[in-house]
């Protein structure tokens, strides 16, 4: 065979049986976006926007902090993953409520959170208020307890958690995870340090959480926060939303 027919032999070979990995190309087929269930990948498309890209540092609670993560069950967590959060614009991600995630999905990112960020012994012995804010809160003691103890920060905060346009997009019981468990990424200190000019203090009480939510809660423009409450998930990323 001459030297040139030889050349283009090769080339026919080479491009018949290198086709299929190509430089650049994944070593098999990509998996379609209901079949992806790495932890990683589905936090980065589908929650990072919002808590961070490493669970903090976002607009929304500090899903790293690791008494959020020992306050709250696995059954709550995908409450909130599957339908969404009232109060806040955390849509339904789950398939079952609308959105764009598989119970396999929604139950990777659970996983995933407890490996990533769950801490033995995160309240240092203590026992946390309960996690679910009641809805007979009085608000007149709320505003009492809240001068006391959270004015004194807030009110040379960037923060302004008493605003009507804050409020209107964070929930009830949004404000009580954060007054329980803190948010070290920002530093908001948890239910047992907030004290006057953020010195330690005694523990706020079940009673107190209950009546501060219950104060900021009748700050909020009820108006505007149904307006900001989501209808339905937002549009779809390449692993769904």
């Amino acid at each position: 065979m001459r030297p040139l027919a030889q050349m283009l032999l090769a080339c026919v070979v080479a491009l018949i049986t290198g086709c299929e990995h190509s430089p650049g190309d994944p070593p098999g087929p990509i998996p379609r976006p209901a079949e992806v269930t790495d932890f990683s990948t589905l936090y980065s498309e589908n929650c990072a926007a919002c808590h961070g890209a490493n669970g903090e540092n976002g607009p929304a609670i500090d899903l790293a902090n690791p008494e959020y993560q020992a306050l709250v069950d696995d059954a709550t967590l995908r409450k909130w993953i599957s339908g969404g959060m009232p109060g806040t614009e955390m849509p339904a991600f789950a398939q079952s409520a609308g959105g764009m995630l598989t119970e396999r999905q929604v139950n990777a990112l659970i996983a995933g959170m407890r490996q990533q960020w769950w801490r033995p012994n995160a309240f240092a012995g203590a026992t946390p208020p309960p996690y679910a804010q009641p809805q007979d809160g009085n608000a007149h003691d709320g505003e009492q307890t809240y001068q006391a103890r959270c004015f004194a920060c807030h009110a040379r905060s960037r923060q302004q958690i008493t605003s009507p346009d804050y409020l209107a997009l964070v929930g009830n019981q949004a404000l009580r995870s954060i007054i329980i468990a803190g948010r070290p990424d920002i530093g908001q200190p948890d239910w047992s340090h907030l004290g006057p000019g953020g010195k330690t203090a005694t523990p706020l009480s079940a009673q107190d959480i209950d009546t501060i939510v219950a104060y900021l809660a009748s700050l909020r423009n009820s108006a505007q926060a149904a307006n900001n409450s989501p209808e339905r998930p937002a549009a779809a990323t390449p692993t769904g939303r």
